[in-house]
């Protein structure tokens, strides 16, 4: 499997966005296919597939959906903080 993530610098530091690869883990560790992780969060499923194959990435408003149904901060989930 490749690695989905977008790599920026901010002050200097190498930055990496890795939404699709958190949700995947997230989705795996809680039992979740597409359809449930949908229904779950309030999306469709064509928005998480997206997500998953790196088409798109969430906007806001979804990010903090998925947080709040997993429970996760969004920084956890863009890969700006490794501690849920």
């Amino acid at each position: 499997m490749s690695t989905i993530y977008q790599e920026f610098f901010k002050g200097g530091k190498q930055m990496q966005i890795l939404v699709a690869e958190r949700i995947r883990e997230l989705m795996q560790e809680n039992g979740l296919n597409q359809v449930r992780l949908a229904e779950g969060a309030g999306v469709r499923q064509n928005t998480i597939s997206a997500w998953l194959l790196g088409k798109k990435e969430p906007c806001i408003q979804s990010l903090w959906l998925l947080a709040d149904y997993f429970h996760v901060s969004i920084d956890y989930l863009v890969g700006r903080a490794d501690d849920i």
